[in-house]
């Protein structure tokens, strides 16, 4: 899969959630992760993260929205459940970003929805736990970046294999069809062709 992709939380203060999210990010290939404003207690986050992700990834702990800062080019992906967000089946995830979740008990801040460059929700009757959100953001990215065989039609797995990759084809794209008169049938009056 091409590009990165980082993800963390904003205000989060439940250790288990936050180890949980480290190691779902771990998983899934995550670059970087990070939080924004956090208070949770660091011992308690290794329960859930049996990976040990943080020995693996970049963690960036930044006190406040202001001090964030991210790779050069890396687009900020909020995800909230509001009106106006984009729903997830529907977005295209950009190939270099870092997603951010709200807290537990809570939304992402108007100030971090106004750093936010896409807002995507997802289609749920009501809000989820944190640890869960992460890890569906995180496997759509996965399923719609990522090379898989397509789906079959009927239940079940795919009915063909999927075609080995090439690398190092040259692919030329020419002009040259279109540059040529069109052929002109019998009977075929130029004058008259856009009547």
């Amino acid at each position: 899969m091409r590009g990165y992709f980082g993800i963390g939380a904003e205000g989060i203060s439940k250790s288990m959630n936050v180890g949980a999210i480290f190691r779902t990010a771990h998983a899934f290939g995550a670059s970087f992760v990070y939080t924004v404003n956090a208070a949770y207690g660091r011992k308690q986050g290794g329960w859930a993260d049996t990976s040990n992700s943080l020995e693996h990834l970049p963690f960036y702990d930044f006190p406040t929205i202001n001090d964030m800062q991210l790779p050069k080019d890396c687009r900020l992906v909020g995800v909230e459940l509001t009106d106006d967000a984009v729903e997830l089946p529907s977005f295209r995830h950009p190939s270099k970003c870092a997603y951010i979740l709200g807290p537990e008990r809570g939304s992402l801040s108007p100030e971090m929805v106004e750093k936010c460059e896409f807002v995507v929700k997802i289609p749920t009757k009501f809000c989820i736990n944190v640890s869960v959100a992460a890890a569906l953001i995180m496997y759509d990215r996965t399923i719609s970046m990522g090379r898989f065989a397509e789906r079959p039609v009927r239940a079940g797995g795919p009915v063909q294999e999927l075609a080995e990759h090439q690398h190092g084809l040259q692919l030329l794209k020419t002009a040259e069809k279109f540059l040529q008169t069109p052929p002109m049938g019998e009977g075929f009056d130029p004058d008259g062709y856009n009547d």
